[in-house]
């Protein structure tokens, strides 16, 4: 009987699961000479038709939360208070 409702409850969970993506980027007048780089590399590898490279971060994050509008809150707190430099940075978030 327990195994059962300990299967039953890692279903629950997994129901009450949602999952999100975040990209953090540089603010478009924000410099970002690690693109620079990256950028330049790819020229002086033959890729002459690359007009543009900006580097950023992505997160894939998953709350035990069954509101989506609950949980979207949440991952926009996570990104406010700790992933995103606000001063610096934009940020996008995705369900998946």
């Amino acid at each position: 009987m327990k195994l059962i409702s300990e299967k039953q409850f890692q279903l629950n969970l997994k129901k009450n699961n949602l999952k999100f993506s975040v990209t953090v980027t540089l603010k478009k007048d924000v410099l970002d000479p690690q693109g620079k780089v990256v950028q330049n590399t790819l020229f002086d590898m033959g890729m002459s038709d690359l007009k543009n490279i900006r580097q950023g971060k992505f997160f894939e994050i998953e709350v035990n939360e069954n509101d989506p509008v609950k949980a979207e809150k949440k991952i926009n707190e996570m990104c406010e208070k700790l992933l995103v430099n606000l001063i610096i940075e934009d940020f996008k978030i995705n369900k998946i």
